[in-house]
């Protein structure tokens, strides 16, 4: 496009104006093992080819390991700290609330996609769930016809005003899918190849669910299946001349006993024993509240249970002696004072509680047992959100040579190695 930049500067990096197009898949829940397990079983065949001359790197995601906080930094190139989603879910002290974070408002900075957009570049941002549109199209000209964003749960309610095209599940040729389906991901690998091959995008973002990992381990015939999908489409991008990179929110672990039920420590119902007891650290009566930050719309896979929590104290409560009390549960891995934590994680200290708690690998963490409907549950319990689901893919089909190879990679690098680094 005459008249471009050279570089667009972005929440304080400096990223190339894309040459080709460059389309960064988030593959939700993508433990590095399933695509390494695939890859060895055989049936990812082009990114077997294309790993010989690409990138095979490997990332940490931000924690909470959840997927708002993970996303929203992928799409910004900064931590939670500098775009201010620290969870999916958190406490409103102010207004006494529980807030969802699935709309810009919560948003502290403009993402890779407005600045781009503003400078005349083509987007397209395509999700599986609903929950992340609003906020990765904010800032963009639907009408403006250089921008697409839609999501296939709601492909069928697409306008060119709202969403930059009309009736996406009949553009795309696919109908609805279910939302708890693989076929929710492989819509958004059909809408991204048709859009590249249509022009329709400098940069472009595919952000599947994590429906298959949270029910499939690494290496089973489902799980490779679904990656086995994911290979035809990436192929054909590549075809299509595209800088394709690949990484994750987060990983994924089993999550259960050998019985296979959940192996759930419930916090809430632990902190209430204790203050039941008389025994809980506290000066005021009433409340250590703890919010499970995994809450979203799509909980039926794994039931609010994740390896991250944060607690809300009352005012006075002693938070170090609370904190040892946790620390001191079968099952805990760490517990961080909302200072310590956040500074540790890069998480927005005003969006969390006064305490971290992460579980250990096996583990999650639930509230009270009452508030947790585990019926759609029918395979043992596979989850994240602690650190044990930090590591996550980071794959280019094109070379960085110039990579610093000492340089810790996060998974919110992605567009600057398909836009700085990829030869």
């Amino acid at each position: 496009m005459t008249g471009t930049p050279e570089t667009v500067t972005v929440n304080g990096r400096d990223y190339a104006w894309p040459e080709r197009p460059v389309v960064v898949v988030c593959i939700d829940g993508s433990e590095p093992d399933y695509i390494e397990r695939a890859v060895a079983d055989g049936v990812m065949p082009f990114l077997s080819e294309a790993l010989k001359t690409g990138s095979d790197l490997r990332a940490d995601c931000v924690i909470p390991s959840f997927t708002n906080p993970n996303n929203i930094s992928i799409v910004t190139g900064v931590p939670p700290s500098v775009h201010g989603i620290g969870a999916n879910f958190f406490f409103d002290r102010d207004s006494g609330e529980d807030v969802m974070t699935n709309t810009p408002k919560f948003l502290w900075v403009d993402t890779l996609f407005k600045a781009f957009f503003d400078a005349g570049a083509k987007i397209a941002v395509v999700t599986a769930k609903d929950k992340l549109t609003s906020m990765l199209g904010h800032g963009l000209d639907f009408s403006s016809g250089r921008a697409v964003g839609f999501s296939s749960e709601k492909s069928d309610q697409t306008t060119v005003a709202k969403n930059g095209i009309e009736r996406a599940d009949q553009y795309v040729g696919l109908p609805v899918p279910e939302v708890y389906s693989a076929d929710l991901s492989e819509f958004i690998f059909a809408a991204g190849v048709k859009l590249i091959e249509e022009g329709r995008a400098d940069l472009m973002y595919l952000s599947t669910t994590d429906f298959i990992q949270h029910k499939h381990a690494p290496g089973t015939p489902t799980a490779n299946a679904f990656y086995a999908m994911m290979d035809g489409y990436f192929q054909k991008l590549d075809a299509l001349g595209a800088v394709l990179v690949l990484t994750a929110d987060h990983g994924m672990n089993a999550k259960h006993t050998a019985e296979g039920d959940p192996d759930v420590i419930y916090l809430q119902d632990v902190l209430d024993n204790w203050r039941d007891e008389g025994t809980l650290e506290e000066t005021a009566k009433g409340t250590a509240r703890v919010v499970l930050t995994i809450t979203d719309p799509y909980v039926v896979h794994h039931g609010a249970l994740g390896s991250f929590c944060t607690i809300y104290l009352s005012d006075g409560a002693d938070a170090d002696g609370i904190a040892d009390r946790i620390r001191s549960l079968d099952g805990i891995l760490t517990v961080y004072g909302n200072a310590e934590g956040c500074k540790e994680f890069e998480l927005p200290p005003e969006r969390m509680g006064d305490l971290i708690v992460i579980s250990e690998k096996h583990k999650v963490l639930g509230s009270s047992a009452e508030h947790h409907d585990l019926s759609g549950l029918d395979v043992p319990l596979r989850s994240h959100g602690g650190v044990t689901e930090q590591r996550v893919p980071l794959i280019l089909n094109r070379p960085t040579p110039d990579l610093d190879p000492t340089r810790r990679l996060r998974n919110f690098d992605a567009f600057d190695l398909g836009l700085n680094y990829a030869r």
